[in-house]
Order: C-alpha cells, then structure tokens, then sequence
C-alpha cells in the first residue's frame, strides 16, 4: 500500500490560544477532515520566518492548501486605500503574510500541486501581483450578502463555472452552489491565473492557471473563495474538489520516488 500523501496546511495565528493565554496557531478541523476523507495526510504547518526551512517544509511535501483566516495587510495590495475602507480591514498577524507569500513562491518554485481556499486564493493573487476588493458592503454593494456566518455550512447562492474549467471537471457543475463567509474578494486578476467561476454579482469565486504561464506549471492549481472543506461531507461535488487535489498530490509523490 502506497503511503498517504503529505499535505502542508496553513494556520492561523492568534494572540491567545484556548489552552493557554499565550501566542498560538489555530486550525479548523473540517480542512484536516476533508483532507484525510480524501486519503492526504494534513500536517499543520506554523508561521515560519526562515524562507530555507519553508523550503524544506515544502520538499518534504506532496501538495500545500492554503486556508482561510483573517484580512490580509492592506499594503499588499491598496497602500492608499481609503480610511473608511481600511477602517473595516482587521489584520490580526502580519507574519502570516509574509510566511505564506513566501510558501507561495516555494510551492511554485518546487512545483507541488496547490489548493487555495478563502484568504488563501485572496493572498495567492496578491502574491503576483493582484489586486482585492477590501470591502464587499463599500467597494461592490450587491444584492448577494457575501459575508454569511450564520451558515457557514450550507450552499447560500450558486457560482457560475466555466466550462471546460478544471472545477467544472471535476465538480461536474457548470453551476455550483457554494457557501459564503467574505466581507473581500480578488478584484483585479493577477497575470498567471484566469476566472473559472463568478457569483451571480460578478464576485470572482474562483480562480485558475492560464496557459502558458508560470501557474500552468504546477501539476494541479485551484484557487476558490468559498470553503468546500465545510461542504465536503455532504456534497459530492465539494467532496470531489479534495479527491481530485489528493489523487494529484499522490502522483506527485510517485514521480519523485517517494
């Protein structure tokens, strides 16, 4: 029996933990769950500053999923960004940022098979070079009420999927309900990826590799908003987006002998 691939997850940081009040990552389980559903093994992986030791980290590795969590910095992105946008932006770890556009370039670098959910598909655009709506209620007023925590766990509005599109390959769906926990959303589109999915609103709810560019080049590369790992258990279609990225990050393995 082969051995389960290795999948780096990032976490978050916050200022006091639930065990002790001291600095701690957090991680919500329903990534790790869909993850092992799907036959990875998740390893949670901290904010490390040295760009050699997330190079290690990566190499060890067969595929990395970027999670979600709080806003990113604005400087990334919008350094004159308006007060009253900027006063509805909460950046809760500056190093998350920094560790994660650095395991971004790592991740290319060594081209392991990438997954990006939430703020992980929001820094992942900004990493090259995109742009982000900071604040959905004051930058884009729609009918859509992106920001649905009070059912985190339940399709609330459907995304229109390209066809054709490696989410509509294997989702299936051409139309995919999703779930909706945003106040920001990708804006201008950085140059390597393209839009695969839009909610009805226009809002960019996913996003894939263009051919021909650096992102093609990754053996597997989905970036979506919404958070499939809360859907996958009783939704085959979300399911399938995890079964796809572990069954690519398994031959991956298998191509560097592991």
């Amino acid at each position: 029996m082969s051995p389960s691939p290795l999948i780096l997850v990032t976490s978050c940081v916050q200022s006091a933990g639930f065990e002790m009040a001291d600095r701690s990552i957090s991680l919500s389980y329903t990534y790790q769950r869909a993850i092992l559903n799907a036959g990875g093994l998740p390893l949670a992986l901290p904010c490390i500053a040295s760009r050699e030791m997330l190079a290690q980290a990566v190499r060890y590795s067969d595929g990395v999923l970027l999670t979600g969590g709080d806003d990113l910095d604005p400087d990334l992105y919008a350094p004159n960004l308006p007060p009253e946008v900027r006063a509805k932006v909460r950046v809760e770890a500056p190093e998350r940022d920094r560790c994660e556009l650095d395991l971004i370039a790592e991740t290319f670098r060594q081209r392991r098979p990438m997954l990006a959910i939430c703020r992980g598909h929001q820094i992942l655009n900004v990493a090259f070079g995109g742009t982000l709506v900071a604040d959905i209620p004051i930058e884009r007023p729609s009918h859509i009420n992106h920001n649905r925590m009070d059912d985190p766990l339940a399709p609330v509005h459907d995304a229109e999927v390209l066809p054709g599109s490696l989410l509509a390959e294997h989702t299936g769906h051409t139309r995919l309900g999703v779930n909706s926990t945003h106040h920001q959303a990708v804006d201008r589109v950085a140059e390597p990826f393209e839009v695969v999915a839009r909610a009805p609103d226009g809002i960019i709810e996913a996003l894939g590799a263009r051919a021909g560019t650096v992102a093609a080049l990754l053996p597997f590369l989905l970036s979506v908003q919404f958070h499939p790992e809360r859907l996958a258990d009783r939704h085959p279609e979300h399911r399938a987006i995890f079964e796809a990225f572990v069954r690519k990050c398994a031959a991956t393995a298998r191509q560097r002998g592991d």
